[in-house]
């Protein structure tokens, strides 16, 4: 038996990774740290190329808009992904929708993408895990892949890529349990229950809690992924709670506000709270070396999107994903790594975000051992399509 009770996740395709390489596929792919609903088996989409010619034009099917996450994976799709691949003559165009996490506007939104005719290939992010399942089959049907970056559908219609969520939340617990002296009193803070990345990398850090006993999940907040919330729930429950707080294991994207809460709430010592990238929570350590000693990236949102339009451009080429979730492990920084991007002086309400880099989060030389026909998908010739 893993350490997860409930994780009877489905069956592994080990075919489709016999090229990865074996410390990867036994870390990230080890079935004691993986998600019972996390698809693992082979992709409908082996041995499949587009029908169509570039350039394509991707539909991106965005669940929300309203944090600083979204922001900076925005930013870095619309500022350097897009260009890139419309400079190289494989994408014409990307359409944005926004559903603010209604799941039957997102589903309508790309019903009508599928329909009008108009994508060739569609993107969503965070998404539900069974909602969209009939309309992401609706669109293959029609010849028009899916690929869900950071979290995943049940879909056997779609790809997923991202970390293994469930392996960088047991790393956050544990860590955090050795932080704190694998003793005292602990707050989860979740991002959207209901979403696989935040049920995943939730149900990770209670796990690696639970393995010192001593340590205590006195209260399990959500913060929807958004600092102003993250500030607002924490401040509340902080105020009627007045017992000590020992340490936070915060899911990335809610660290800012989670600090401030804390900040204004008076408590000295400020407890350590887990860090992932946010850059005003990362200026607070650059200012206290001594608050934490690694910050843990399981989602870094430039470097997500860049990673699945990736594969879904080397799918459209007709490279031939072999697995339905090409997964990455979490990538870690040190004091020092954070002493080069930030200054002492630097802005502790910094809405930005550090990234490890797309050659750090999905090496290409890692990408590719999940194809069947890999190549640089920047050398191909739109042409030949």
């Amino acid at each position: 038996m893993g350490i997860f009770t409930a994780a009877s996740a489905q069956e592994l395709c080990t075919k489709c990774l016999k090229d990865v390489p074996k410390d990867m596929r036994d870390y990230v792919y080890n079935m004691d740290f993986m998600d019972k609903d996390q698809p693992l088996g082979p992709t409908v989409m082996k041995g499949w190329k587009s029908p169509r010619k570039p350039p394509w034009t991707i539909g991106y099917a965005s669940t929300y808009a309203g944090n600083t996450w979204r922001k900076g994976a925005m930013e870095r799709l619309m500022e350097v992904v897009y260009p890139k691949w419309k400079a190289l003559g494989m994408v014409d165009e990307i359409v944005i929708t926004q559903s603010n996490l209604d799941d039957t506007l997102q589903i309508q939104q790309m019903r009508q993408m599928i329909d009008g005719g108009k994508v060739d290939a569609i993107i969503i992010c965070c998404s539900n895990l069974t909602a969209l399942n009939q309309t992401i089959k609706y669109g293959w049907e029609k010849g028009i892949p899916t690929l869900s970056f950071t979290g995943f559908t049940t879909s056997p219609y779609s790809i997923n890529t991202s970390v293994n969520y469930r392996l960088v939340g047991y790393y956050i617990g544990a860590w955090m349990a050795e932080l704190i002296g694998e003793k005292g009193n602990v707050i989860i803070m979740d991002g959207i229950p209901g979403y696989s990345a935040s049920d995943q990398q939730s149900d990770g850090m209670k796990e690696g809690l639970a393995q010192y006993p001593n340590v205590k999940v006195v209260a399990q907040l959500a913060h929807n992924w958004t600092s102003q919330v993250a500030q607002k729930e924490l401040s509340q429950w902080l105020s009627s709670n007045p017992i000590e707080i020992h340490g936070i294991a915060v899911q990335s994207s809610g660290e800012t506000g989670t600090l401030q809460a804390l900040l204004q709430s008076g408590r000295d010592p400020i407890p350590p709270i887990a860090l992932g990238g946010e850059l005003g929570a990362l200026c607070y350590w650059r200012q206290n070396p001594s608050y934490i000693n690694e910050a843990i990236y399981a989602w870094p949102p430039g470097d997500e999107v860049e990673f699945g339009v990736d594969v879904m451009i080397r799918t459209l080429q007709g490279q031939g994903p072999r697995i339905q979730s090409i997964l990455v492990g979490p990538a870690t920084k040190s004091f020092d790594d954070i002493k080069k991007i930030l200054n002492e002086d630097c802005d502790r309400n910094s809405t930005g975000w550090d990234n490890p880099g797309i050659d750090n989060w999905a090496p290409r030389s890692y990408v590719e051992k999940f194809f069947d026909n890999p190549f640089d998908p920047e050398s191909y010739d739109p042409k030949s399509h």
